[in-house]
């Protein structure tokens, strides 16, 4: 059997080390982190005690987090705002920080962004009848997380 043995961790200290370590890494939201604490079996004194020493340290910073978060599902992932927006939400991030992330992508690039993932969708449908065609791309634009009337316009705008 591959059961994977957990760590168990019981002071401070290294519970600190490791969560630094943890988000050198790369940024993490403060709910990664505290799940992944709870996970190596801390307290929730012990807990919020390291939250509250890494938010000093600046190795947590939601706001870093949620720029980072977005400018990586957007240009990497090609997400639009309302999928990028429902990942923030379940990394527990607050809204004034998702809605400033979010304001930080550029209108342009955002719709350039759309027209690149409906181009490359349409490349690969086999759909010949245009009205269920336009149906599948604006379908498939809504679950990468765009816009009904931003898909509208580009559809309508392009000849796909």
């Amino acid at each position: 059997m591959d059961e994977q043995k957990s760590i168990k961790i019981t002071d401070e200290k290294t519970a600190l080390a490791k969560a630094e370590h943890y988000c050198a890494y790369q940024e993490r939201s403060q709910q990664e982190v505290r799940d992944k604490l709870y996970e190596w079996g801390l307290y929730s004194n012990i807990v919020e005690q390291v939250i509250m020493q890494l938010l000093a340290g600046n190795f947590l910073n939601e706001e870093r987090f949620a720029n980072a978060y977005t400018r990586g599902k957007f240009n990497q992932k090609g997400w639009g705002k309302n999928k990028i927006k429902q990942g923030l939400k379940f990394k527990k991030v607050s809204d004034p920080l998702i809605k400033k992330a979010l304001n930080s992508i550029n209108g342009d690039d955002y719709l350039l962004m759309l027209h690149k993932v409906i181009q490359k969708k349409a490349t690969l449908l086999s759909e010949k009848d245009a009205y269920e065609r336009k149906y599948k791309l604006h379908q498939y634009a809504l679950s990468r997380g765009y816009e009904n009337d931003l898909i509208a316009d580009v559809l309508k705008a392009s000849d796909l």
